[in-house]
């Protein structure tokens, strides 16, 4: 790393070649604050902790772009963007830890059976502002369903099986790590931006 590089990434911003050979900033940390996760803690904390790491980490994704920019789609023929990605992982905070695991019988936000990827389909009354409203609120309900119970309580559900508490976080950090990949790619077509 040069000169330049090494005083960026001091300076707690990640620098990269933007479209077209300039460079694109994308600062760490500004308005979102990431905790690092643990490294020497028990199971439960240290599940918890990479899955607030992957749940800030889309948020610094997402820091700093307008609605316009939150709309951009990845590449043709995807249809993927940023607002979209904010708005499907709120519909699955929502099924695992308010459906499944505290067995509230709660509604999807945006998918339907008519539409079952609805949370993609952007509308122009869809603002940025209340999807990212609603995902901090489905954290936050989740981190209620969650708090109490043991990571082996097992959750039944008809005709699909037996989860744990434990599967729940495994899989809530693999698919969030999963849609940040694609949100870094997506960050990085808008603005050139890219970094953790």
């Amino acid at each position: 790393m040069g000169r330049a590089g090494a005083a960026a990434r001091d300076a707690g911003r990640i620098t990269r070649g933007g479209p077209g050979g300039g460079a694109a900033i994308m600062t760490a940390m500004t308005t979102t604050e990431r905790p690092d996760p643990p490294r020497t803690a028990d199971e439960r904390t240290s599940l918890e902790g990479w899955l607030d790491f992957h749940r800030a980490t889309l948020a610094l994704k997402c820091e700093g772009l307008d609605d316009k920019q939150l709309r951009e789609a990845s590449a043709p023929p995807s249809g993927l963007t940023l607002l979209g990605l904010v708005r499907h992982m709120a519909e699955v905070e929502r099924s695992w830890f308010r459906r499944v695991l505290a067995q509230q019988d709660v509604a999807p936000i945006w998918y339907s059976e008519e539409d079952p990827d609805g949370e993609f389909h952007l509308t122009e009354e869809d603002t940025s502002e209340t999807a990212f409203a609603i995902w901090r609120e489905e954290i936050a309900k989740a981190k209620e369903a969650a708090a109490g119970r043991s990571l082996d309580d097992v959750i039944s559900r008809p005709g699909r099986g037996d989860y744990n508490l434990r599967w729940i976080y495994l899989h809530m950090i693999e698919e969030y790590a999963r849609h940040n990949g694609h949100a870094d790619l997506i960050r990085e077509r808008i603005d050139g931006a890219t970094g953790d």
